[in-house]
């Protein structure tokens, strides 16, 4: 039972160390963007949305393989044992 809670504390660590990146670069932007909108007084909800999307995909273009080694390596560990 100790290997199955050891396996299970793994995967979410490893959820949260893979989505971290993304979630954090989402956040920085929109971060920037509020400041924007209130330093200028502009309140266009477009405006709030369309920068994140775009860090969002640009984050996970770039580090969608790295992502994808990690879990694979988890599901190897995870199915194979080793």
């Amino acid at each position: 039972m100790g290997e199955l809670t050891a396996l299970g504390q793994e995967a979410l660590l490893l959820s949260v160390a893979v989505s971290l990146p993304v979630i954090g670069a989402a956040a920085v932007v929109g971060l920037l963007v509020a400041v924007f909108q209130a330093a200028t007084q502009v309140q266009d909800m477009t405006l709030a949305h369309l920068p994140r999307l775009v860090v969002v995909a640009i984050a996970l273009a770039t580090l969608g393989p790295w992502m994808g080694r990690q879990i694979a390596a988890f599901a190897a560990r995870a199915f194979l044992g080793s």
